[in-house]
């Protein structure tokens, strides 16, 4: 028998015009909640999600400012609060942008994170001139979807998604992984909100708080991804408790959307362990 699958939007607070996020529910067994990158939707994971539907009770989010979440501008602090809400009590998966989310989730609410895996995740930028600079760099880019000073936006969000797909990070992904359909249903408002709000020059370093995680922790990281890659080995050296690194064969910063057998293979090995009490 197939699982059931249906929508839901779960509330939390008021952080702004919209107050919840949007999920989609499929599969049966342990609850995953899944959150994605940037300019994709809960529905895009390149059949990861089918994979790990086949023994997981998947929650699939659209983070805020996409998908059908596209009216919650909050930032990260108030996105992972969000993002909590949605999932409830769970295991957590998160991809580059949803990896900060599900990260800040982690180190505020231990108790609804009962193991997470980051793929492709940081722990934010050490300086202020770095973070300064990436702040420009994603402003520059909101203001071709909406510029702050009005004015018509040089991109249409086919235009903006067609050329982030093919930044040269993501190596070749096949088209099908990529799930242009669904990224297509972004708003401009949406993504420019979520540059300006929640991008990685807006985080504040979490570094010297990684030792405080004590549950399990899986990095994937592309082995053609090396920026990142050093990243997940710094994560791993610096986080507290159980950490392992996973190195994804012939991957670049979205193995998850290339190889997404070896992905589905490495989290299910990491969630067969039990979970901390």
């Amino acid at each position: 028998m197939t699982p059931a699958t249906h929508d839901n939007l779960a509330t939390s607070g008021d952080p702004g015009p919209a107050t919840g996020l949007h999920t989609f529910r499929r599969g049966a067994g342990p609850p995953l909640v899944l959150a994605h990158g940037f300019t994709q939707t809960g529905r895009v994971w390149g059949g990861l999600d089918d994979e790990l539907a086949r023994d997981h009770s998947l929650v699939q989010v659209d983070l805020p400012g996409h998908g059908r979440s596209a009216l919650v501008t909050v930032d990260l602090w108030a996105g992972a609060a969000l993002l909590g809400a949605a999932g409830g009590v769970g295991d957590y998966l998160g991809y580059s942008m949803g990896a900060r989310f599900a990260l800040h989730l982690a180190l505020e609410r231990p108790d609804v994170v009962r193991r997470l895996v980051l793929v492709s995740g940081t722990a934010g930028l050490d300086s202020e001139d770095e973070r300064a600079r990436r702040r420009a760099a994603d402003e520059a880019l909101a203001d071709r979807l909406q510029p702050l000073g009005g004015g018509p936006a040089t991109d249409t969000v086919d235009e903006f998604v067609a050329r982030w797909v093919t930044a040269p990070l993501f190596g070749v992904v096949p088209t099908a992984a990529q799930g242009l359909e669904q990224r297509r249903t972004n708003t401009a408002a949406g993504l420019a909100s979520s540059l300006r709000l929640a991008g990685t020059g807006t985080m504040t370093p979490l570094w010297d708080r990684l030792p405080g995680l004590s549950m399990p922790v899986l990095m994937v990281t592309g082995a053609r991804d090396e920026k990142f890659s050093a990243l997940g080995r710094r994560l791993v050296d610096a986080i507290g408790g159980p950490v392992e690194h996973v190195t994804v064969p012939d991957a670049d910063h979205a193995p998850h959307l290339q190889r997404p057998d070896v992905v589905a293979g490495a989290v299910r090995a990491f969630l067969a362990d039990p979970a901390p009490v």
